[in-house]
Parts: C-alpha cells; sequence; structure tokens
C-alpha cells in the first residue's frame, strides 16, 4: 500500500525541516507532497533544499483547503494522511493510523486528541468540542474530533467526495460529507501538543466552520 502524505505549509520555518525529517523517519511505504502555500518567510529556501520530496507552489497565500486540494492532484497513494506542518502531530502516530484500512469497509480514519492525550489551549479545546457537537447533531456521527489535522482516507474516497473549501473549513467540510455518505470513519487515539506562537486559526475560523456545517447539511 503506498501512502500519500499531504503537508500544506505557509510561513514554517522553524519547523518544517523538524517534520518532514519525522515523517520521513516513518517506516511506511510513502510519498510526501508538500505544497508552500506562498510563504513569505524563509520556508521556500529551506523546502528547495531538502530532497525526497515533492514540492508544488502557490505564488500566493490561498489558504489550508486550497493547498490540500493542489496536492490531491498530484497524490499516488491507495490512502492519503494530511500532516500540518507545525509540530502539534507525531508522525510516529502513522503506523496505528494506517492499521484499520486492513478492513476494507474502513473508509477513514480519525486521529483522535479526545481519546488519546492532547494538550489543548483551553479556548482550543472548547471550540474544538463545541464543534464536534454540533458535527454529531447534524449528521448522527459519533466522532470526538472532528477538527483533528490527523484525517486519513483512502485516495478513492476522497475523488467522491469532492472538496470545495479553500482555508480552514476544510475540516468540517470533509467530516460532514464523510459522515453524509455514510462512510465508515474509525477513530484512533493519538498524542497532541497545542501551540500558541504563530497559530493561524482565531474565532473567524470557528464561525467559518459552524457554516460550513450547517451548508453541507441543508444543501
Amino acid at each position: 500500500m503506498l501512502v500519500s502524505v499531504i503537508i500544506p505549509v505557509y510561513n514554517e520555518e522553524n519547523s518544517i525541516q523538524a517534520i518532514i525529517k519525522k515523517v520521513q523517519s516513518v517506516p511506511v511505504h510513502k510519498e510526501i507532497i508538500v505544497v508552500d502555500d506562498g510563504s513569505s518567510d524563509r520556508t521556500p529556501q529551506i523546502l528547495y533544499t531538502i530532497s525526497g520530496i515533492k514540492l508544488i507552489t502557490h505564488e500566493k497565500n490561498k489558504g489550508k483547503g486550497a493547498a490540500i486540494r493542489t496536492a490531491l492532484k498530484y497524490a499516488n497513494g491507495d490512502v492519503i494522511i494530511i500532516q500540518d506542518a507545525d509540530l502539534e502531530y507525531e508522525p510516529a502516530e502513522y503506523l496505528n493510523l494506517l492499521a484499520p484500512f486492513s478492513e476494507p469497509q474502513v473508509s477513514a480514519v480519525y486521529g483522535s486528541r479526545f481519546r488519546g492525550k492532547g494538550e489543548f489551549i483551553l479556548s482550543s479545546r472548547i471550540a474544538n468540542i463545541f464543534l464536534t457537537f454540533l458535527t454529531d447533531a447534524l449528521f448522527g456521527g459519533k466522532i470526538t474530533d472532528m477538527e483533528t489535522c490527523y484525517k486519513v482516507l483512502r485516495k478513492n474516497v476522497f475523488q467522491t467526495i469532492s472538496l470545495k473549501a479553500n482555508r480552514f473549513d476544510i475540516e468540517p467540510e470533509i467530516t460532514a460529507k464523510l459522515l453524509r455518505y455514510r462512510y465508515k470513519v474509525v477513530e484512533v487515539p493519538i498524542h497532541y501538543t497545542g501551540r500558541t506562537a504563530g497559530k493561524k486559526i482565531d474565532w473567524r475560523d470557528g464561525i467559518a466552520a459552524c457554516y460550513t456545517l450547517i451548508k453541507w447539511y441543508v444543501s
């Protein structure tokens, strides 16, 4: 099984080398697709020095969702993992995240910070609990962590759900469509260490997430 690891990147000069090294060290058959989403710091220069990755660039910042959708066009893997470019999530979790795909009926695996050991910022924890509750209430799911970065889907499932979002609203869009179309989603406990420096999500993204969930519920 070939695994495509998609890494959307925007201004992560302090962590990008470390996270790619961690991903490269995971003992799975994989390709690493990095999309530099119009970074204005030293991230592009650093990426050009790293071998063993497929690098795609956006001339200007378009958002996490746009970067993921660009990367999907180049993904050859049977299964696709989304990996944030900071160090909040640990790539060593890949083996556990991929294990459920031995069952053909499993379409997606989520790494749940709430089932595992998540060190959240308080405001982030509250927002995630509310958004997950809203997701489950609207779509009849039993997800514990809708906003997790670790969304691992079979490639054909990504192709079927036809993503549209450009920014952080990609997270609720993926989950809403998986639940709406009755795909089997399995959750695996993961470790997580939240950061405050360089965080790019704020209250406006929470409102956008609510809007996205309701939009895909009524459409």
